[in-house]
């Protein structure tokens, strides 16, 4: 999608952070932008400062955790600008706890919002895009903790992050022969806020309580990261170029192959096992 000068995106968590770095980014290459988030005083200063620039955007509050949020978000984008070429299913938080510690409802709220509303986003958003015929493009945002174990305390992030990347896979293969492109953005440590996002966990996901949202000590490597306006700058690039997998941090490629190592070791221990050798398994040292 090179052309993106007129073109019309979606961004949900489109208030601070990584998604108003994208509506940045945006705007200054010439598109419209329907800013999309569940802050809503958030969500009227950045429209303030966008427009202060000159910018074609417009507001609409969402909860991605709820399907008919996104689906009328998608109809008044609609309203608006008449056309989307765009999403981008960015809005991402987080509880931090152990399997013991963290209640069923965190498990809910963090997969709501981080797994299923990618979904809701394709869903609503994929048949306005094919409608119009024009290029067009779906971007979601994962995380590194997408591809590797961030550590203790993070299961629902990981699951969350690991299931919204592959879905991604899914749709770039089922859109392979289309004008829409797809992308996954796998961000390392990028300065956002998602620290404060319990401040607007929906009253039926409960309470995150005390819970650390960034647990093991991780806010303070968030709050020295990158700048999430090069994040911005970098989505519009992969845009551009139907780039399918988008990370901030190129360094962790080594982070990356460690864990294929142990999966290549857990592979070789596989195919000389008792259990498979015996059965003449294939694959097996057997076979």
């Amino acid at each position: 999608m090179k052309d993106v000068a007129g073109k019309v995106a979606f961004i949900t968590g489109a208030a601070s952070g990584m998604g108003l770095g994208m509506a940045r980014a945006f705007t200054d290459a010439g598109m419209k932008v329907m800013l999309a988030d569940v802050d809503e005083k958030r969500l009227a200063l950045a429209e303030q400062e966008l427009k202060g620039k000159g910018a074609d955007v417009a507001t609409v509050i969402c909860d991605v955790s709820k399907e008919q949020s996104v689906v009328d978000a998608a109809k008044a984008t609609i309203e608006r600008f008449g056309k989307v070429h765009v999403l981008c299913n960015n809005a991402g938080i987080n509880v931090g706890g152990t399997f013991e510690e963290l209640s069923q409802k965190d498990w809910d709220w963090v997969i709501a919002v981080n797994q299923v509303g990618v979904q809701y986003g394709i869903r609503a958003f994929l048949p306005l895009i094919k409608a119009h015929g024009e290029d067009g493009h779906i971007m979601t945002t994962s995380s590194m903790a997408g591809i590797v174990n961030a550590g203790p305390g993070w299961g629902p992030y990981n699951a969350s992050k690991f299931a919204s990347l592959v879905m991604t896979e899914v749709l770039r293969s089922e859109l392979k022969e289309t004008n829409i492109g797809v992308s996954v953005l796998c961000p390392g440590a990028v300065a956002t806020n998602i620290g404060e996002a319990g401040a607007h966990r929906p009253a039926d996901y409960g309470s995150s309580g005390d819970k650390e949202v960034i647990p093991g000590g991780a806010d303070e490597l968030l709050a020295h990261g990158l700048d999430p306006d090069v994040v911005g700058k970098l989505v519009l690039e992969g845009i551009q170029e139907n780039q399918l997998y988008l990370f901030t941090d190129p360094r962790m490629i080594k982070t990356v192959q460690r864990r294929f190592d142990r999966m290549q070791r857990g592979f070789d221990w596989s195919a000389n096992s008792k259990a498979l050798v015996d059965a003449s398994a294939p694959g097996s040292t057997g076979e």
